[in-house]
């Protein structure tokens, strides 16, 4: 597929969309900017609503995981995978959880977290290498974070994890019909363009 089409394709996403009830922005006041932001923020809990039966069926993949005495893999790029390292570093403290049960993995590595590190969510290689280091296998469960699930880092280090036997499951806001990738469990809360 040559850029152009790829670049169309990728224009079409809803995450890559203006959001018609935000254009005007720019031309309210702080308050009334605030409280736009909000409207849009009160349709995130009914499209997480509709997504908990995947979200039940994804707890359960890592319940077999952890009794398994597997872990748990975040896998993201900028503020996917940022979410995911977040929620990995919080486990141990707040649930008191082994170090390394939980763990995120972020394209472009430690240095990623504090300052975007250019190009690193395209690298598919170091997705795969990513699981290989980390010994991915049958007793682990792997969540790709991307909004826009294509991702190359993440989708490269799903499917990595899958061929290495690992449960898989995605967070996207791809509408579930146009989710094409081969995981266990899709998780596809529909939220529309953001503000």
């Amino acid at each position: 597929m040559d850029d152009h089409l790829r670049f169309e394709e990728f224009a079409r996403l809803a995450t890559e969309q203006r959001n018609p009830r935000t254009v005007d922005l720019d031309q309210l006041n702080a308050e009334d900017v605030l409280r736009r932001i909000s409207a849009e923020d009160q349709l995130v809990p009914a499209a997480v609503a509709r997504e908990i039966p995947y979200i039940a069926a994804a707890v359960e993949l890592v319940v077999q995981s952890f009794r398994a005495g597997g872990r748990l893999i975040y896998v993201g790029a900028g503020t996917s995978g940022r979410l995911g390292v977040l929620d990995a570093s919080e486990c141990p403290p707040t649930f008191g959880s082994p170090p390394g049960r939980v763990q995120g993995v972020m394209a472009g590595g430690e240095r990623a977290l504090v300052s975007a590190v250019e190009g690193a969510e395209d690298r598919t290689d170091e997705g795969e290498r990513a699981m290989i280091e980390r010994e991915v296998g049958p007793n682990d469960t792997v969540i790709g974070i991307a909004a826009s699930r294509r991702t190359p880092f993440v989708v490269a280090a799903v499917a990595q994890a899958r061929s290495l036997g690992a449960r898989t499951a995605y967070i996207t806001c791809t509408p579930r019909q146009q989710f094409t990738l081969a995981v266990d469990v899709a998780i596809c809360p529909e939220v529309g363009p953001e503000v």
